[in-house]
């Protein structure tokens, strides 16, 4: 869609495709590192082979303004990636895209895309920057969250954004 908000990112970190896939599969643990993220209900759970569907409710929360967005995550081990699609909620687009990828020395290519768009115009206008500013930070918290569950990664493998 034209005009939408999103955002796309690759980096380079130093783990392996299956810890990285592993801690955003882990939606119960957002709340304590995701932006924005105050609370996450994971309402179902359904398993096909290597894929897991979940559907699964997170609050988001910032001063005053308080949202609940419904998706549907579904995991794909066998692929390592992970698509995450708006049921419901403030946006009247929300999609985003993991895909982890083998790199040199045991890391990880982290390739992340998102686009949205507010159902609301006033919404838009009040917190559209800071959920552009939140999406942009993911990539960065769920590093962060990587290095405080697996330590500091692989020695000698270079880190890198694009």
């Amino acid at each position: 869609m034209q005009g939408m908000p999103n955002f796309t990112t690759t980096r380079r970190m130093s783990y392996t495709p299956a810890e990285m896939f592993d801690l955003v599969a882990d939606v119960e643990q957002y709340p304590r590192f995701f932006p924005l993220c105050e609370a996450l209900r994971v309402r179902s759970r359904e398993r096909r082979g290597d894929t897991e569907v979940l559907v699964a409710s997170m609050e988001i929360g910032y001063k005053a303004i308080r949202e609940t967005i419904t998706s549907r995550v579904t995991l794909e081990r066998r692929t390592m990636s992970v698509l995450v699609e708006l049921i419901d909620g403030p946006f009247r687009h929300l999609e985003n895209r993991w895909r982890f990828t083998e790199a040199p020395n045991g890391a990880t290519d982290v390739r992340f895309f998102m686009s949205y768009e507010l159902k609301s115009m006033v919404l838009q206008l009040l917190v559209g920057g800071l959920f552009d500013q939140a999406f942009r930070h993911c990539v960065t918290a769920f590093e962060a969250r990587a290095r405080e569950v697996y330590g500091s990664g692989r020695s000698g493998v270079p880190v890198a954004a694009t």
